[in-house]
């Protein structure tokens, strides 16, 4: 049993004695651009592979936001000039699409499972509420 510590120390003092060299030569500078050029490229890598890297179109044309538990999601999103917004009621409870300026037809009653879409042909942002229920906002930011 008393073998184990001194097998223990005679390894920790190879090890310091094989990286007193190499220690030596560093100084905190010269260690902290190591750690700043692997932390860069371990993000820059992180999660990809041969699959994200391929380049996804940048213009939907289009896109859904859900209405649930009484909110639409996505909140906020963004869209292209000319693409179609589609809203999906997954409420058991009925909502309405009503934009808030009066840019684009309102919505009518919608169900549970009932859709409505928009085409945005104009660019700029246009802000919507349900009718129902004044809490429920969103807006779509056409580009």
């Amino acid at each position: 049993m008393s073998a184990f510590p001194v097998h223990r120390q005679k390894h920790a003092a190879k090890c310091v004695t094989v990286l007193s060299p190499f220690l030596r030569h560093l100084n905190t500078g010269t260690l902290a651009f190591v750690m700043f050029v692997a932390l860069a490229f371990l993000s820059n890598t992180h999660g990809k592979n041969p699959e994200t890297r391929e380049s996804v179109p940048s213009k939907a044309t289009k896109t859904e936001v859900v209405i649930d538990t009484f909110n639409f999601s996505p909140q906020t999103i963004a869209v292209s000039v000319g693409a179609t917004v589609t809203w999906t009621n997954h409420d058991n409870v009925a909502h309405t699409v009503t934009s808030a300026d009066n840019q684009f037809k309102k919505s009518p009653v919608l169900k549970a499972g009932e859709r409505f879409s928009n085409t945005f042909a104009t660019a700029g942002t246009y802000s919507y509420f349900c009718s129902i229920h004044h809490r429920m906002t969103g807006k779509i930011i056409v580009k």
